[in-house]
């Protein structure tokens, strides 16, 4: 039983540690300017929302190069059937050849409702938390694009826990807030503000305010 409770803390120590040096190594890579240029595709996840969302996270993907963030991978809650829809007319506008298509539409549990209580959230965001597991786990993704729908924060959370345990250290995840947050954070980002490798706000006021957090926020104007 004493072997068992020092193994325990011994392992739980090597976690702190490797929690200590992740989140400094995301800082430290946030702020720094070079940049090594990539030579392959990068397998690319985005978070699909529903309504406004949708609408502004489409706007991101289709300005991404389809040669260079391939395959794409989007995350939509399972309830959401309209952004199902646009994605795949947004594909198709990108590449009309349905065999030279190379994206994967990928459906999980909500984690959260509009206007569902934030105690009753828990429950459906373990669900959704345990069902994000195998699809990170398998996908791999080398980027996580997200703007804040809830469905992003269990996505997230496991791909972040995946680069603490080395699963995957080569992830990294940009969270570009809503645009409709002009002056306060949405529940997401403030779950996700210290973990994620980019948080870029579309609002000086937001940033102002952020920024007294997290000095390295981004305000990259209305996308």
């Amino acid at each position: 039983m004493a072997f068992l409770s020092s193994l325990l803390l011994f392992i739980g120590g090597l976690l702190l540690v490797r929690l200590v040096q992740l989140l400094i190594s995301i800082r430290r890579g946030q702020t720094s300017s070079t940049v090594s240029p990539r030579t392959v595709p990068a397998r690319t996840m985005i978070v699909m929302g529903s309504g406004g969302h949708t609408a502004e996270m489409l706007r991101i993907a289709e300005r991404l190069d389809g040669g260079r963030y391939s395959p794409r991978q989007y995350v939509v809650a399972s309830t959401d059937k309209t952004s199902v829809v646009k994605v795949i007319e947004s594909e198709i506008r990108r590449q009309p050849d349905p065999e030279k298509q190379t994206y994967e539409i990928i459906t999980i549990p909500r984690s959260r409702d509009v206007h569902q209580s934030y105690v009753s959230s828990v429950a459906t965001t373990v669900l959704a938390l345990l069902n994000c597991v195998p699809i990170v786990l398998r996908a791999r993704p080398e980027l996580i694009l997200t703007n804040g729908p809830g469905t992003c924060v269990p996505v997230c959370l496991i791909a972040f826990l995946a680069r603490l345990l080395f699963l995957n250290t080569k992830c990294k995840i940009v969270f570009i807030e809503s645009f409709c947050r002009v002056r306060s954070l949405s529940l997401s980002g403030r779950i996700l503000l210290y973990i994620v490798d980019l948080f870029v706000v579309q609002w000086p006021e937001l940033m102002e305010k952020t920024s007294t957090t997290r000095q390295d926020v981004r305000c990259f104007g209305r996308l």
